[in-house]
């Protein structure tokens, strides 16, 4: 066990070094890195998911979901409580077997990333998504949908979940299937934290949150600048 100072630098250092990071490493470091509890278990952590990863029988995304995400023990959407902090954290959601999309996406990408299984994120917008990595091409030809069972779809269920989400009247770009970079997940998930510490006015885990949002390359000022905007309204 490390505590969180630790937790903080060995997350800021790996994403102020920029190109590609842990993505499984990053995501369990992300609560104590943000002051949400006060030690980190990041071997025990890891080991987790080496153990899901034994599970799964068949080397294919759709065996990855269907190990993670189907049976008496799937990983489910959290629906209740969408915007509890603790749902964008790996071990709690594999304590409450619930979480949302981002989450559960990591999860299903690291465990493929261990049976040799190649799943990249899919930041569509309103909804996140994991697929195969493209041979050729930046846009994937095979997707699952962690937050609903792990179905499986083409671009064409894509474009019908975009609507479903956000509505006919928004206009569907097969732009927005094209892979994240792990990198790109790891601010995205800060940018959902910030979502939820400003809807709570937790300002203790926002300035956590800020701080490691302002060691990414390029965003060091901005992000100092926005947290005072952020706190105008506290002081």
């Amino acid at each position: 066990m490390r505590d969180s100072a630790w937790a903080k630098r060995r997350f800021v250092d790996a994403v102020a070094a920029g190109g590609d990071v842990a993505l499984d490493e990053l995501a369990l470091l992300l609560p104590a890195a943000i002051g949400f509890v006060s030690r980190v278990d990041l071997v025990g952590g890891l080991t987790k998911l080496d153990e899901l990863a034994a599970d799964v029988t068949s080397p294919t995304i759709d065996g990855v979901c269907r190990s993670l995400f189907r049976g008496d023990r799937a990983l489910v959407g959290h629906r209740d409580d969408y915007y509890d902090p603790r749902n964008s954290f790996i071990e709690d959601v594999l304590a409450t077997r619930k979480g949302i999309p981002i989450s559960l996406s990591v999860i299903a990408m690291e465990v493929g990333r261990r049976v040799g299984v190649d799943l990249v994120g899919v930041g569509m917008p309103g909804h996140f998504l994991i697929a195969e990595r493209p041979i050729h091409g930046l846009v994937p030809e095979t997707f699952a949908d962690p937050f609903h069972g792990g179905r499986i779809m083409d671009a064409s269920g894509c474009a019908r979940l975009f609507a479903e989400m956000l509505g006919a009247a928004q206009r569907f770009d097969v732009r927005f299937l094209a892979a994240t970079p792990a990198m790109s997940i790891v601010e995205r998930m800060l940018n959902n934290l910030k979502a939820v510490y400003l809807r709570n006015g937790d300002t203790a885990r926002l300035q956590g949150v800020m701080a490691l949002r302002a060691a990414f390359p390029g965003l060091g000022r901005a992000e100092r600048d926005e947290f005072r905007r952020l706190m105008a309204p506290y002081n």
